[in-house]
């Protein structure tokens, strides 16, 4: 947990680029809203009022300063079954669910797992991130439903974007650009598509409410695989997210207080009338970009948020949508990792598989969470048969010709257990069999079941054996699992 002087610093120690990124994100958090509610099936407020209370309540409790958290289409996708078939009010109470998940997931210090996540599936989570936030832009460039005036503003948006920092950065150009292009399209009157056009805007404020389903077994039943979906959904995003904003700002957090600020988040959002959500990489990014470092620039889009689409709501639904598409195509350039493609050469082969597995498998289901398990299933087969490569057992016979020492070097485990077996001759006619695994480790239940069958083996021809060399760890799993020295053990094998 942070200090207070710490925690003080996160919300006052950047407050001015804070303020104007926060606004940047608040005016590119809309579109996506509304966007995500039309993805869930349900009105665009309950989108909107999610992202409002999301990003509020992470940046006070979240574990990652400047990013973004709110309502996001990883978890809208998931609840799209449960709102055809059950309505609002049952997403409603899933969103809570999922919310106290995630609090007991912090609660019980399971951010650990993101260390399992090797750096060629983060790049391939960026890269995919990257494809789909351009992927999404282009229903807003499609010819057909699109005057040939919004490519002009599109580039020019990109022009201002790219070319406004060598004036001042003490703007952010995207909010340079939004400005822009909103003052020009209003003046000379253009027909482009705005933001208005994407879906009605709320104009109340979110109300406290208690979601109007049945408290029983069955409704728990119905939400619970849904919840639990979004739940672990949901985490994956924000830690994956959380790892590439800490690279990105040189800084370390804490990933199970984010874990339970998320479920915070998600559990007071079901009671105002949201829906899910997690971690923004898109909208991480154009914080980022824009100097956003603290807890102010999360907070700040969120209070933005609900200001701009409750208050000015008939202004803000004028902005043109192909400046928001220049924003959002900024952070698709800025997001993917361009070195990857050049790394391909000298990279090792397997390193480029995963990475490529998991671009290919986010692209492909549009499911974070699955391209991420596939790329860290592949990383651990990848691992496990170069582990198994550095194995080896080597032998020497005594003088006398009646005893033999094998030496096992490496690392057994199930990987390596076949050759291990390989190794052994259990028709010479020993006296004396020594197995010393001093320079070796034993991993788990293979590796020990394996060492068993060979024991008992050679003593099945008569053999006397010996296991020396076992480190403190090796002999404690030994110990526990298993039985070559056990009452009983020659007679169960021979029975087999």
């Amino acid at each position: 947990m942070n200090s207070l002087t710490s925690y003080r610093h996160e919300w006052l120690g950047n407050i001015r680029a804070d303020l104007l990124s926060g606004l940047v994100v608040a005016l590119a958090l809309i579109p996506e809203a509304i966007a995500f509610s039309i993805i869930a099936g349900v009105d665009p407020k309950v989108g909107l009022y999610a992202s409002f209370s999301i990003a509020v309540i992470t940046a006070i409790a979240g574990g990652r300063p400047g990013m973004i958290s709110a309502a996001t289409a990883a978890t809208a996708v998931l609840m799209v079954t449960l709102v055809r078939d059950h309505g609002l009010q049952y997403l409603l109470a899933a969103t809570v669910l999922a919310g106290l998940v995630q609090i007991g997931m912090g609660l019980l210090r399971l951010g650990f797992v993101m260390r399992f996540v090797s750096k060629s599936v983060m790049t391939g989570f960026v890269n995919a991130l990257a494809i789909l936030i351009f992927m999404a832009q282009l229903p807003e460039l499609d010819p057909a439903r699109v005057p040939p005036l919004t490519y002009l503003l599109v580039a020019a948006g990109l022009a201002i974007i790219y070319l406004f920092p060598l004036l001042t950065r003490a703007i952010p150009s995207p909010l340079v650009t939004i400005v822009v292009l909103t003052a020009l399209s209003l003046a000379f009157g253009w027909d482009v598509r705005t933001v208005g056009d994407m879906g009605a805007l709320p104009d109340t404020l979110p109300v406290f409410l208690l979601p109007d389903v049945p408290l029983n077994l069955e409704t728990l039943t119905i939400i619970l695989p849904y919840s639990l979906a979004v739940a672990v959904v949901g985490l994956l995003e924000s830690l994956m997210t959380q790892n590439l904003v800490d690279e990105l700002t040189d800084t370390r957090t804490d990933r199970n207080q984010e874990c339970i600020g998320q479920g915070l988040a998600n559990t007071a959002t079901g009671f105002i009338g949201g829906m899910a959500g997690c971690a923004m990489i898109g909208q991480s990014m154009i914080n980022v970009k824009s100097g956003g470092r603290g807890r102010l620039s999360c907070f700040v889009a969120g209070v933005f948020l609900l200001i701009l689409v409750v208050g000015l709501g008939d202004l803000v639904a004028r902005i043109p949508m192909p400046a928001l598409v220049a924003v959002m195509i900024m952070v698709s350039v800025g997001t993917f990792s361009w070195s990857s493609i050049g790394n391909l050469r000298t990279h090792p082969r397997s390193s480029s598989v995963v990475m490529l597995a998991t671009v290919a498998t986010v692209v492909w289901t549009h499911n974070l969470a699955i391209g991420v398990l596939i790329g860290v299933l592949l990383s651990g087969i990848f691992f496990a048969a170069k582990i198994a490569q550095l194995f080896r057992v080597t032998s020497a016979l005594s003088l006398d010709g009646r005893s033999r020492t094998y030496r096992v070097e490496g690392q057994l485990f199930y990987g390596s257990v076949e050759d291990f077996m390989a190794a052994f001759d259990f028709r010479e006619a020993l006296e004396r069999v020594v197995i010393d695994v001093s320079a070796a480790h034993i991993w788990d239940i293979s590796s020990v079941q394996a060492l068993d069958m060979a024991v008992l083996k050679f003593r099945r021809i008569g053999a006397e054996v010996e296991v020396v060399g076992l480190n403190e760890a090796s002999e404690t799993i030994l110990d526990r699992l298993g039985s070559h020295d056990k009452p009983g053990a020659l007679d169960r094998l021979n029975a087999h």
